[in-house]
């Protein structure tokens, strides 16, 4: 893996080459392998911290953990276009507008024991507004390249604070061209329902049941390119112990493992169909 500038990944795309980089900040990372038209995403799988914020933050290693989307990565980590937050959420959340990116309350609680200094925020909104100019690009290249791109913007979800049965997977669909894709979203919630996994967790795939797909990522890409497809796909955290936060190594295998053949397929299904 290369140690990259913007303007250094952003050259590399444009020629597409293949490569594997992080950002020169460390604060995301992208490999492609091959250009395809399908690209796997994972803002908030990302858990660094700024040291010099660690004073100031009055939640705690676990709260920050907890609310962010760990594995997400790892479960399509086999995935030829991969782009993935190392930060997380807490110091500046990539799924948020640049101006409701920086929290000053995160989840009910106040964030910071005292205000951010400007030129802290604007550390922070710089990696964003970097991470937002390499996504660009890279659509961009696929759109281009291919005519139509999907992009499989993965998450998780805390299912224990819901007092109601949820689903093991959501997706989220109201930013996006339903008429148009209408069918693809049905077909990948299919797939999602067909994922078997270990101890007997049960395994159920709904639309809009928890979350309607209201992140930055998706409404950035949907603005923004009229060929691309996001697809916000959320796992309950069925693959770890959200209150003793420890993972569970065989279910998140499980779920990279299917979706190794399932995903391109869905996406093969996706480009047959949009290409032209």
């Amino acid at each position: 893996m290369e140690r990259l500038s913007i303007d250094g990944i952003i050259s590399k795309i444009e020629a597409e080459e293949t490569f594997h980089a992080v950002s020169e900040d460390y604060s995301f990372t992208l490999k492609i392998d091959k250009y395809v038209p399908y690209v796997c995403g994972a803002v908030h799988d990302g858990h660094q911290f700024r040291k010099e914020l660690w004073k100031n933050c009055l939640h705690t290693e676990y709260e920050r953990w907890y609310e962010e989307d760990p594995e997400t990565k790892n479960m399509v980590i086999s995935h030829p276009i991969l782009i993935a937050g190392c930060d997380s959420r807490f110091e500046y959340d990539l799924n948020r507008t640049p101006e409701e990116a920086v929290f000053e309350t995160a989840w009910g609680k106040q964030l910071w024991k005292q205000p951010l200094a400007e030129e802290e925020k604007e550390i922070s909104l710089q990696k964003h507004t970097n991470f937002y100019k390499v996504v660009h690009a890279l659509i961009s290249k696929i759109e281009e390249k291919f005519g139509v791109c999907i992009v499989y913007d993965m998450h998780s979800y805390n299912w224990k604070r819901w007092d109601r049965e949820v689903p093991t997977w959501n997706l989220g669909t109201s930013n996006i061209d339903n008429e148009r894709f209408g069918e693809q979203v049905e077909l990948w919630r299919e797939i999602l329902a067909s994922i078997k996994l270990p101890h007997g967790i049960k395994q159920t795939a709904k639309i809009n049941d928890t979350f309607q797909g209201n992140g930055y990522f998706l409404k950035y890409i949907t603005n923004n390119f009229k060929n691309t497809l996001v697809l916000a796909t959320e796992i309950a955290k069925v693959y770890c112990d959200e209150y003793k936060q420890i993972n569970y190594p065989e279910v998140v295998a499980a779920v990279e493992q299917q979706l190794q053949s399932l995903l391109p397929k869905h996406a093969k299904e996706f480009y047959t169909k949009f290409k032209n």
